[in-house]
């Protein structure tokens, strides 16, 4: 996958200088060791929305940086344990700010799993007992179910899309639209720009200085590399 989005994006770079327009700056970006298709206008356009709308000075707070500092050390090593990718941590800040909040279909805690599929993945789901709740139990069956999902999908942004959504409604997209990737999919407004939010969360929390953010509450990594595009290079 990442070898064709590579052809592509050269071949889309050639295009360009052939007709007399120099891209000077490519930034790169992705998910779970998989390459988001930023060749592509449209999903380029997509990242920096979401990256704009999680920006200090759109959000004004250290909220995110606080709830990662204290949760993140709870989460990763789970996560690895079972094979999960870790940008997978940065889903909890898009699906419940890592609040105890209900949603209008029944979803709870950090996780936002539903009733069935939490009794399914073996959490207790009762009036005064609701494991949903608890950071450990509800992480570990979140990941038995992101794991479930990539042995379906065999693509992590899919398995996102399909978390979100779920499985059968990504999978009737994916065989309706002819399509194999999810940036590539026409969903709803939610599913449609779910991955993208943990994209900008996951740009935003690791590089804080470039997005307005003095302090660093997380330890910051750069990532993502930037490359010049020179002709002829």
């Amino acid at each position: 996958m990442k070898t064709l989005l590579t052809i592509a994006l050269l071949f889309v770079t050639t295009s360009l200088w052939s007709h007399g327009v120099v891209p000077t700056t490519v930034q790169f970006y992705s998910f779970a060791n998989e390459t988001v298709p930023t060749y592509d206008h449209f999903v380029d356009k997509k990242v920096k929305h979401s990256i704009k709308n999680y920006r200090y000075c759109s959000i004004g707070s250290y909220i995110l940086q606080k709830k990662a500092a204290k949760i993140f050390p709870v989460i990763e090593p789970i996560l690895n344990q079972y094979g999960i990718p870790d940008d997978f941590k940065y889903m909890l800040l898009v699906e419940s700010g890592f609040g105890d909040g209900v949603s209008s279909a029944g979803a709870a805690g950090p996780w936002q799993l539903m009733p069935s599929t939490a009794r399914l993945l073996g959490l207790k789901v009762r009036k005064g007992s609701d494991e949903r709740y608890n950071l450990h139990k509800s992480t570990v069956a979140a990941c038995k179910y992101l794991r479930d999902l990539h042995r379906e999908f065999k693509d992590w942004s899919l398995v996102a899309a399909a978390y979100n959504n779920g499985d059968n409604k990504i999978k009737r997209a994916l065989l309706k639209q002819n399509q194999l990737s999810y940036f590539f999919l026409k969903l709803n407004p939610e599913t449609g720009s779910y991955v993208y939010k943990i994209i900008a969360i996951k740009e935003i929390l690791e590089k804080p200085s470039i997005y307005g953010y003095t302090k660093y509450l997380i330890p910051s990594v750069d990532k993502t590399p930037t490359f010049q595009l020179t002709p002829g290079a």
